[in-house]
């Protein structure tokens, strides 16, 4: 299917790989038959973990895995659904029904992570010894890392159940509003997507309208979405105090599978360097426009000599594809696929989700892109992110359901990577000087939005969850933090006026995932570090980096950078990553 916009045929998805529609047949059999396994795979193996031979273990961690599997096939079918049709009361009734009956699922398969994290190191070990349970040792290595954070199995049955109707329910009210929204603007009421799109018209008198529209719906809802988040807040409290969290970010951390002392490096350097990027960078931009500040609406403003051109998808198809396949053809083998096949849902429309995703679903299909394409260079950079994503999920597909998800860190290198060969490619097909300026600036614009913006979200937020835990925030003091924060990154070119202390409560990823923001920059520098490898050492080299994809979760960072020569526990490392930011300030500089 495709839909005609001024963009040109823009794709939407098909999910009928996943199921045929939400009455199918086959949906409900795939939910009756987990229900069934997932108690017989109780009877059969509660209370008896430990005592399974190393043959018998890993022969029940492939069965876990298959019944973990299935339920993610139908969850992910329902949240695909429901991402773009959130204002259809029957598919939210759908995607909850769905949700309710995972969560009784795998409530009954609790007990099996359990007693595996109750098992000593020793006899673990011995059992490994097995060619069976020895496939699966990153998992069980990953999952015992959780070990002095585990309650019992009555109180994480309990935490496990309620999720439905505490945090998920949260969370869905919060998408549900967002996506009913509507801003009236140049007599059109547009959605969330729209208005954003809106800040970045090459009119300033269109970025400003946008800006204040937004501010005003954000605020007609600030009530309710400082609700959600002091809530979501206390209830992460809460769990971190049973689990014995040392700090709010530490479970992130645990499952990101990174030291904390190597994320606490990483938001220092940037911190740090904010005056030689983004307060800089903006000074620049403040002059491009004559002025010695910027006002907020005009941050992503586009350059004075921008064209403004809208790119049609066919052709954002041909550059995307075309610059990885120049760095990699079997990089450009598998991004074709999500073209030729429907797996990529490109128009904006009411009630789909604004923002874009990857979706891996599970290794037994394959993964959905969603975007709100707009033609613009920007969104052009971001299919060729999201499209890194998917090809990464493709890749890493073959190490089975348990083991391909990677850590948070790393899973931003293969868009992040896509993203800068996509720049690259564009950069150096341009020979004038004006509009390769444009280009330049536009990717500083776009890293300095992953690295320092991601990190000003990530100290915003650690201050709410520390603020929180002596009591409930009020819409005014979030707004508080939410400006120190804001000004402490972008620097004194930027001006800033009270209506911009709500812009906090549209970013979804303090609700949906907490603490997940730093990975952006962790990713930004990671590939920054990596492009000037590829750069140096061009030999060999898009070999190892798809051998880094094809691993998934089943290495560590150190493993995975090493054949790089990388160390993301050097300080060097965050240095270089953002020298590379800085070098294309002062090519700017001097232009």
């Amino acid at each position: 299917m495709a839909k005609r916009t001024t963009a040109g045929k823009l794709p939407t998805w098909d999910l009928s790989d996943l199921y045929p529609g939400r009455d199918s047949p086959a949906l409900k059999r795939d939910l009756d038959r987990s229900e069934a396994d997932a108690k017989a795979f109780r009877k059969r193996y509660l209370g008896k973990v430990a005592g399974l031979s190393g043959a018998e273990l890993g022969r029940a961690i492939a069965d876990y895995e298959r019944l973990d599997e299935a339920q993610a096939k139908a969850g992910s079918y329902a949240a695909l659904v429901h991402v773009t049709a959130m204002e259809d009361p029957e598919v939210g009734r759908f995607y909850q029904t769905v949700q309710e009956r995972l969560t009784g699922t795998s409530t009954e398969l609790l007990f099996f992570t359990l007693e595996l994290n109750r098992i000593e190191d020793a006899a673990l070990e011995e059992k490994l010894k097995d060619p069976i349970a020895a496939r699966y040792r990153p998992w069980l290595r990953d999952l015992r890392v959780f070990r002095p954070h585990q309650l019992s199995e009555e109180m994480e049955k309990l935490l496990h159940e309620k999720s439905v109707t505490a945090y998920s329910a949260w969370v869905r009210l919060y998408d549900e509003t967002l996506a009913a929204m509507r801003f009236k603007l140049g007599g059109k009421d547009l959605t969330m997507a729209g208005v954003l799109a809106g800040m970045t018209d090459k009119d300033s008198r269109k970025r400003r309208a946008a800006a204040k529209v937004l501010s005003k719906g954000l605020k007609s809802n600030l009530r309710l979405f400082a609700l959600i988040t002091n809530t979501l807040a206390k209830d992460k409290e809460i769990a971190d105090r049973w689990r014995r969290y040392a700090r709010p970010i530490s479970s992130r951390n645990l499952g990101n599978k990174v030291e904390d002392e190597v994320v606490d490096a990483l938001v220092s350097a940037v911190k740090a360097s904010y005056g030689s990027l983004s307060h800089r960078y903006y000074r620049i931009k403040a002059s491009w426009f004559g002025k010695k500040q910027l006002p907020y609406w005009d941050r992503n403003a586009p350059l004075p000599k921008d064209s403004d051109r809208k790119i049609a998808w066919d052709e954002a198809r041909g550059i995307v594809l075309g610059a990885y396949r120049r760095f990699s053809p079997k990089l450009a083998e598998i991004g074709q696929q999500f073209f030729d096949r429907p797996w990529i849902d490109a128009p904006t429309k009411p009630g789909k989700s604004s923002g874009a995703f990857a979706h891996p679903t599970v290794p037994s299909a394959h993964p959905y892109l969603l975007l709100n394409y707009l033609g613009r260079t920007r969104d052009v950079m971001t299919l060729a992110h999201e499209l890194g994503h998917g090809v990464h999920q493709v890749l890493a597909a073959e190490q089975g359901h348990l083991m391909c998800d990677t850590p948070l860190t790393l899973a931003e290198t293969a868009s992040v990577f896509g993203e800068m060969l996509t720049f690259r490619s564009l950069l150096e097909a341009e020979k004038n000087s004006k509009r390769r300026r444009v280009l330049l600036a536009g990717k500083v614009e776009d890293m300095l939005n992953t690295v320092v913006r991601q990190v000003a979200l990530h100290t915003f937020e650690a201050a709410v969850h520390d603020e929180r835990r002596q009591g409930e925030l009020t819409p005014g003091r979030l707004g508080e933090i939410w400006m120190e924060q804001q000004r402490a990154s972008l620097g004194p070119a930027i001006r800033f006026d009270d209506d911009y202390r709500a812009f906090w409560s549209y970013i979804p990823h303090f609700i949906h995932s907490p603490f997940y923001v730093y990975a952006y920059a962790f990713g930004d520098c990671l590939v920054n570090s990596l492009y000037a490898v590829y750069q140096d050492a061009h030999e060999g080299f898009a070999g190892r980096y798809l051998e880094m994809l094809k691993a998934g979760g089943t290495l560590r960072h150190k493993e995975l950078l090493a054949p790089f020569g990388l160390d993301a526990t050097d300080p060097a490392f965050w240095a270089r990553g953002l020298g590379v930011i800085k070098g294309y300030i002062d090519e700017l500089e001097q232009t």
